[in-house]
């Protein structure tokens, strides 16, 4: 029987659930910034979230499939497209990284906006004020760096675990 359609090992399955947990912390922590904290996301830093939200349910999917023995390929697959996620995510952190500190220019459509006064001041007119910032000035840095700087380093850990556990032995 060839690794590919032998049963996947427990290390698939924990590369699986360690990747989902990971990922939903990683953008938990961002979404928390946002909400409790009141730091209102620039369109790159939002664009950063989307590897997240498409490698949590495939993750799922990967730990369900070694779960129920499927064919190693399929978990393997899957694996190796939450990698290939978090390799893209890593991407647009460094992006966005240098777009802040100037090494090179940001989207074009992605600059601060003055906010539009509203009307009689209800809630309905404070939504249409509220303008996203700037891609280029960074919100907040820990240690040196934003948060689309930790963002690229969480996604390279996980890029490194998920196609570890892509090619890891069953």
């Amino acid at each position: 029987m060839s690794s590919l359609t032998q049963p996947t090992s427990s290390v698939q399955t924990i590369t699986a659930l360690m990747l989902l947990i990971a990922m939903a912390a990683v953008v938990g922590g961002a979404l928390g910034f946002e909400h409790v904290g009141g730091y209102i996301p620039c369109k790159l830093c939002l664009e950063q979230r989307t590897p997240y939200y498409v490698g949590m349910p495939l993750m799922a999917v990967a730990a369900i499939s070694s779960g129920l023995n499927w064919p190693a390929a399929i978990t393997r697959g899957l694996l190796l497209i939450g990698g290939l996620l978090m390799l893209y995510g890593l991407g647009m952190g460094v992006y966005h990284s240098g777009v802040e500190w100037g090494w090179w220019p940001g989207p074009t459509d992605c600059t601060a906006v003055a906010p539009v006064t509203g009307g009689t001041g209800g809630v309905l007119d404070s939504l249409n004020t509220v303008m996203p910032p700037s891609c280029e000035k960074a919100a907040l840095r820990i240690l040196g760096l934003s948060l689309a700087g930790w963002n690229a380093i969480a996604s390279l850990i996980l890029t490194i675990i998920a196609f570890r556990g892509a090619v890891g032995k069953a």
